[in-house]
């Protein structure tokens, strides 16, 4: 392997054939010991020249400027002597990271608006959840038979371990959009930026783990902020208030079951979370059409096309993909980054959430409410530092 080429030009010396034309002027040199008839050079004794410079026939060639090329080994190379600016090979992961970060809050943030224009219009949250599990699922299906993704190779164990996990997803999932539907969107992600305390929490008393002092200490900072925002909230609603508490609850158990039972299962984020809707969609079919059911949905529907008109039909439609898609694009983002990373990128997700949904929606805002959701959400980035450590 060729790393470097120096290039120098220098003066070139070649051995020349003669001209026939200076062959007749040799000089003619006969063997003394013998006597032939004809001039022959000796073949015996060897004839010693210490110098050509006096043959008048060997004149010095016409130099002439030839390129010399040295080639350097791999393991002796040279610094180029040419500038080349050879590109990052950092560039391309922190760009990857970067892209799915910024798509994963563009979804999430589309999602929530929508979903809250759903739910503005049709009250009726189990079956709004519903939905978002059934386009998912739908979605990942066509999805494995057009062969657009690989479809996972699982088997009865994988789904026995997944069964918790989809438990506790579809009761945080249900939990969150019933607290939606209640209070504001951005109260609602106030109060889910304190999952850390009780992922805590639950590890210390349930599973018995000890955290140093520092993460115990992070977790006052998200306790009295969230306690703060949910004081001064204009618009508090205790269901709703009840259902984010629930919602952190549910997804701290959740998580605790995916490392528990997923541990050492070979499957890939995008196809995890399609396998999970896919089971959660089955298990909270028949408690939706238990709580609210059919009668309702269709009296709740008529009432919304007849306020809303047909863009009602593309709300559901939006909320319910773009809920499967940022999930899907979290999940994925978790094959490509470190936990701390992804804890960094979810509690700013929180704050575009949050400040987004307070333009679009105009939610009332008292300075007071704000600095309790700015205490919360640093105290869950300070959370995600100190864990690490």
């Amino acid at each position: 392997m060729i790393s470097s080429i120096k290039c120098t030009t220098s003066s070139l010396t070649t051995k020349l054939p003669l001209p026939r034309s200076q062959l007749s002027i040799l000089p003619t040199i006969q063997n003394v010991e013998q006597n032939i008839g004809f001039p022959l050079l000796s073949f015996k004794k060897p004839l010693y020249l210490s110098s050509t410079e006096n043959f008048a026939l060997l004149t010095k060639p016409k130099r002439k400027n030839v390129t010399m090329c040295q080639a350097y080994e791999a393991d002796r190379s040279r610094p180029l002597e040419i500038n080349i600016e050879l590109p990052n090979e950092e560039s391309a992961p922190k760009l990857k990271i970067g892209l799915y970060f910024a798509t994963w809050w563009a979804l999430n943030v589309v999602f929530n608006i929508y979903n809250k224009k759903v739910l503005n219009a049709f009250p009726y949250p189990w079956l709004t959840s519903t939905l978002s599990l059934a386009a998912g699922s739908l979605m990942m299906l066509i999805s494995w038979a057009t062969r657009v993704a690989d479809s996972p190779k699982v088997d009865l164990d994988f789904w026995k371990a997944l069964f918790p996990v989809a438990v506790a997803h579809t009761i945080g999932h249900v939990a969150a959009t019933v607290s939606m539907s209640k209070v504001a969107v951005s109260f609602t992600h106030i109060i889910k930026s304190g999952e850390p305390a009780f992922s805590v929490l639950v590890s210390t008393f349930l599973l018995g783990e000890a955290f140093p002092m520092s993460v115990y200490l992070s977790l006052l900072p998200i306790i009295g902020g969230c306690a703060l925002a949910a004081v001064t909230e204009l618009n508090f609603n205790m269901i709703g208030f009840m259902g984010a508490m629930i919602s952190n609850l549910a997804f701290v158990f959740r998580n605790i079951f995916s490392k528990k039972g997923m541990n050492g299962m070979s499957v890939s984020g995008l196809n995890y979370y399609a396998c999970l809707s896919m089971m959660s969609l089955l298990i909270l079919t028949p408690f939706a059409i238990a709580v609210e059911g059919p009668k309702v949905w269709a009296a709740g529907w008529q009432t919304a096309v007849s306020q809303i008109g047909p863009n009602f039909v593309w709300w559901v439609v939006a909320q319910s993909v773009f809920y499967h898609l940022y999930n899907q694009v979290s999940y994925m983002s978790l094959d490509q980054i470190s936990p701390l990373t992804f804890s960094i990128g979810n509690t700013m997700k929180r704050i575009s959430v949050i400040v987004s949904s307070i333009i679009i929606f105009h939610t009332p805002l008292q300075p007071i409410n704000a600095l309790g959701a700015a205490i919360a959400i640093l105290g869950t980035f300070i959370y995600s530092q100190a864990k690490q450590n």
